[in-house]
């Protein structure tokens, strides 16, 4: 179970409670959708659990910033995902105080035949903004993206790099309760990442709490005064983020 409320002086902006996210995954390869469904009919599909995230427990206070550390497929990014509400949890239950503002895989939210221009509206629209809204800040999210130039441009034409911007500046216009960023950053240019890097630090300083999964533990480091270690669904370890961030290089 996931809860949304206002943020109206909670201690807690997010409280993770004994959360376990399960998977079924198919054991057996199906051809086709005739197949499919005879096997289906037939009780004859079988599958096999997969505990991606196992009973998990974690408590943020508002304005922290955790960075999630762990190797790929150990479950940062489900946690992400089950916070954002995108997954609901197996068992246990997830409270968020406040409002999320997430960046979790690249070109969610995009029409990719769209153009730049188009695609920020329509995101806009999908955050809950008017167009009014949109209009007002419409050049502040291209200067941010420094993108002019490939405006009426169609997102499908744009670099990796080209959308994380497009992407970050939109999510970021105004200051959400909550910034979840999952290695969407990664794709960017140096000088871009630091531009990003230093909104982030704002946001935070305007008490804004961050989730963080990066593979870039001097990014963890810098951003985050809290981490949390993830092995195969399993919380290792969490606390000062420095701590965490060394226990978990010289471990793994």
């Amino acid at each position: 179970m996931v809860e949304y409320s206002k943020y109206n002086g909670q201690e807690y902006m997010i409280d993770i409670d004994d959360v376990t996210v399960r998977f079924n995954m198919a054991s057996e390869i199906v051809d086709n959708l005739k197949e499919y469904f005879i096997k289906l009919v037939k009780h004859q599909l079988m599958f096999q659990e997969f505990l991606a995230v196992k009973d998990f427990s974690l408590k943020i206070k508002p304005g922290e910033a955790w960075g999630f550390v762990g190797t790929n497929g150990a479950g940062k990014s489900t946690m992400l995902k089950l916070i954002s509400g995108i997954l609901e949890p197996y068992k246990g239950k997830v409270t968020v105080n406040g409002t999320i503002a997430p960046l979790i895989e690249l070109g969610a939210g995009f029409d990719m035949n769209l153009t730049a221009r188009e695609n920020i509206y329509l995101n806009g629209t999908l955050l809950g903004h008017s167009r009014k809204f949109m209009d007002e800040h419409f050049d502040e999210i291209v200067d941010f993206a420094e993108l002019w130039d490939f405006l009426d441009v169609p997102i499908k034409n744009y670099s990796s790099g080209m959308q994380a911007r497009i992407a970050f500046a939109i999510a970021t216009m105004v200051r959400p309760d909550i910034l979840i960023v999952d290695e969407v950053l990664a794709v960017g240019d140096f000088k871009f990442q630091e531009k990003c890097h230093q909104r982030m630090r704002e946001m935070l300083d305007g008490g804004t709490t961050l989730l963080l999964v990066s593979h870039n533990i001097d990014d963890i480091k810098k951003l985050c005064d809290h981490a949390a270690w993830i092995d195969h669904g399993n919380l290792v370890a969490a606390g000062n983020a420095e701590d965490i961030c060394n226990r978990y290089v010289s471990e793994v």
